[in-house]
């Protein structure tokens, strides 16, 4: 699961690093431009947002997000605590509200609320699909206990189609989220990997509930179809 923390006060950001990295990987931003620029990648599944930031705040990016169809669970992180500021919050498209300063535990809290409104459970870093069961923590993949052998960025391709089931995934969406956007890789990649990912699958029958849209992207999808 990905982070994106996006708080000007470099302190702080690195005490919410801390208190998350267990169970997220974190990217930071330090002002408004900085985050609007990595939020648009649309890959984090969810957002931290300050709203006093430099050159943009937290309100205008987060409008700008939603304008755009980029539907990111953000959790607003503020000390800005009047009623009026929370209304506002959420009118232009917070997900949860949580005022400074604020206790880790409830931090954490938050987030697996919004992450499970979102792609489901969250639970002990167990992500799940049918039988199937991935440890994001130990990288290892099960289905009835037996073990299926993912390697690298086909582990984080899999768990990335689990937590998007049944929603159709671009190859550059794929490429963004898997690779980064900054890669000198190919986004010819995808459909190696896809590939490498399908005849794992095959040996314990999954791979027919991993669907190709071709020249548009996957989609692991709980009714088994044919590939389109």
């Amino acid at each position: 699961m990905k982070l994106l923390i996006i708080e000007d006060d470099k302190r702080l950001s690195s005490t919410i690093k801390e208190t998350t990295e267990a169970k997220f990987e974190i990217s930071q931003a330090f002002d408004g431009d900085e985050g609007l620029y990595l939020a648009e990648q649309n890959i984090f599944d969810v957002i931290i947002l300050d709203i006093m930031l430099p050159h943009m705040n937290g309100y205008e990016l987060l409008k700008k997000l939603r304008d755009k169809k980029i539907n990111v669970p953000v959790l607003i992180l503020t000390a800005k605590d009047s009623i009026d500021d929370k209304i506002h919050g959420f009118k232009v498209g917070a997900d949860d509200y949580l005022v400074k300063p604020f206790h880790r535990e409830e931090l954490i809290l938050r987030l697996e609320a919004i992450v499970r409104r979102s792609v489901g459970e969250f639970n002990d870093n167990i992500v799940t699909f049918k039988e199937l069961k991935l440890n994001v923590k130990s990288k290892s993949a099960t289905i009835n206990s037996e073990v299926i052998v993912l390697n690298g960025k086909q582990f984080d391709l899999l768990e990335y189609l689990i937590n998007n089931k049944n929603i159709i995934l671009t190859k550059e969406q794929i490429f963004d989220r898997i690779w980064g956007f900054e890669s000198d890789t190919s986004n010819t990649v995808v459909e190696v990997y896809a590939s490498h990912i399908r005849k794992k699958l095959k040996s314990v029958g999954y791979d027919i509930y991993l669907k190709t849209f071709r020249g548009l992207g996957y989609m692991l999808t709980d009714a088994g179809e044919n590939d389109a």
